[in-house]
């Protein structure tokens, strides 16, 4: 994967992290509130056994990018984990951020007992597909989503 100019931590994301999950959340086209993102990331910081939400840190604490997996069990498939979000941000982006996020991501899914990954991403994104083949995941379906709200 490309090397590193920067050293980046990848830890589970804590609360205090909400304003800069909610600001790359934005720039992936998801934009929150910082008190939303904090609800949000609460929830998920008290059901860990569901998922994790992973951020990167640069040296000086600064978060250039997230990731959300969960796992849903299935009765078609073997217990497998989803990439449900995945941003880098800009000026960060083919540092090397994004590959060491997915990495642990799938460290995390294995412990969890896990034997596949998947990730969707939208038809648009021709960049983060690009990332996704280079790391080893293979493109197997096409699908439209569906929404309805409640």
């Amino acid at each position: 994967m490309p090397s590193q100019p920067e050293k980046f931590e990848i830890r589970r994301a804590r609360l205090s992290d909400a304003a800069s999950v909610a600001e790359l959340s934005g720039q992936l086209g998801y934009p929150a509130t910082e008190k939303d993102m904090a609800q949000r990331l609460a929830h998920l910081i008290r059901h860990p056994r569901s998922g994790a939400v992973l951020v990167a840190a640069t040296r000086n604490g600064k978060i250039v990018g997230w990731l959300h997996v969960s796992i849903t069990p299935l009765l078609e498939v073997p217990l497998r984990a989803e990439v449900n979000g995945l941003i880098v941000a800009e000026g960060q982006r083919s540092s090397g951020c994004g590959w060491k996020l997915l990495q642990a991501a799938e460290r995390w899914a294995k412990l969890k007992g896990c034997a596949s990954m998947s990730v969707r991403s939208n038809v648009v994104r021709g960049r983060a597909h690009a990332f996704y083949l280079r790391s080893g995941y293979e493109h197997y379906k096409t699908q439209k989503a569906f929404r309805k709200s409640l």
